[in-house]
This record gives C-alpha cells, sequence and structure tokens, in this order.
C-alpha cells in the first residue's frame, strides 16, 4: 500500500501544481462555472481521451495524461463548488483556493484508501481504456443527475461520482508512468 500512497500523492502533486498556476494566471475565474458546466468540461476531456484510444493518435499536442490531470482538476473543482453557493465571492485568494482544493483531495484520498482496503487493490489489474469508460460512465450518471434536479431515489450524489472519477484518474496516471517504465 506505500507504493500506491506515494504514486498517489506524486500523481495528486503534478495537478496541484498545475492548479496553483492557473490560479496565479486566471485567479479563482472557475467560481463561476456552475456544476453542469464543470460537468461539461469533464465529458469533453474523457471524450478525448476516448477518442485517442481509440484512434491511436491525436493531432493537438496535449496527451491523454494532460486530459486525465485536466478531469482530477475539474472535479476538485467540482467538488469545491457543491460546497458554495452563488453569493460566495468569485475572486477568492491562491491560499483560500489552495485550502480547499486540499481539503477535497484529502477526502478523495481517503475514499480510495477505503475502497482499496476492500477491493485489493484490483485496479492493478485494469486497463486504462476501463478507466476512461468508467468516467465516461460516471458522467452520464452525473448529467442525468443533474436532469433530475440533483435528486436521486436510492443513488449516491454527484460529489460521489466526481470522487470515482478523480480516482480513476488517478489510477490512470499511475498505470501510464508504470507503461512508461
Amino acid at each position: 500500500m506505500s507504493k500506491t500512497n506515494f504514486q498517489y500523492d506524486e500523481a495528486v502533486a503534478g495537478c496541484r501544481n498545475i492548479f496553483v498556476k492557473k490560479v496565479k494566471d486566471y485567479g479563482t475565474s472557475w467560481r463561476i462555472l456552475r456544476l453542469e458546466s464543470l460537468t461539461d468540461q469533464i465529458f469533453i476531456k474523457a471524450q478525448r481521451i476516448r477518442t485517442i484510444e481509440q484512434n491511436g493518435s491525436s493531432k493537438v499536442n496535449e496527451g491523454v495524461e494532460d486530459e486525465f490531470r485536466g478531469i482530477i482538476n475539474y472535479s476538485v473543482i467540482a467538488l469545491i463548488q457543491i460546497d458554495r453557493t452563488e453569493s460566495d465571492p468569485i475572486n477568492v485568494s491562491e491560499e483560500i483556493a489552495l485550502k480547499w482544493y486540499n481539503e477535497k483531495i484529502g477526502e478523495v484520498k481517503k475514499l480510495m484508501l477505503d475502497k482499496n482496503h476492500d477491493y485489493g487493490e484490483a485496479w492493478r489489474d485494469m486497463r486504462v481504456g476501463s478507466f476512461t469508460d468508467l468516467i465516461l460512465m460516471k458522467l452520464l450518471r452525473v448529467k442525468q443527475i443533474e436532469e433530475n434536479d440533483g435528486k436521486t431515489l436510492i443513488s449516491e450524489g454527484v460529489a460521489s461520482h466526481y470522487m470515482d472519477m478523480i480516482n480513476y484518474s488517478i489510477f490512470a496516471l499511475i498505470k501510464l508512468s508504470e507503461n512508461e517504465k
């Protein structure tokens, strides 16, 4: 499990670094986005990954790793937005934005550790393409929940789906980095 902890933290560190740099460049302009817009942004990234996986190539100079990092960061932003209201300020300091980021990624890592305990790291035997498909399925579920005004009869809410998408993306990054070695 310590290998997973290290690899997980390494993947998160790369995503956090991108988040911090983007906050420096753009501020917290992402605060204006509604959950539906974030869901669509994540969908675009996941669909691009799937297209690249199916075609075996891309014409835009960004690899699937970049897209998985984008899914992670947009999903963390979605989790942050769930806790905010439209009356909360759009512009917050880098320190507050990073505090929110770290809180959410901490919750997601705890979920991963709990599930990893129960599932025995089954993800290590999965294919990266399966993570892509699972993310797309989660996105379709989130879109349906959004169409139902956030109401579910028996299912978990959107937050759990965003958390799963983060973990699937981190697992994909880990597997891709292992394949490079």
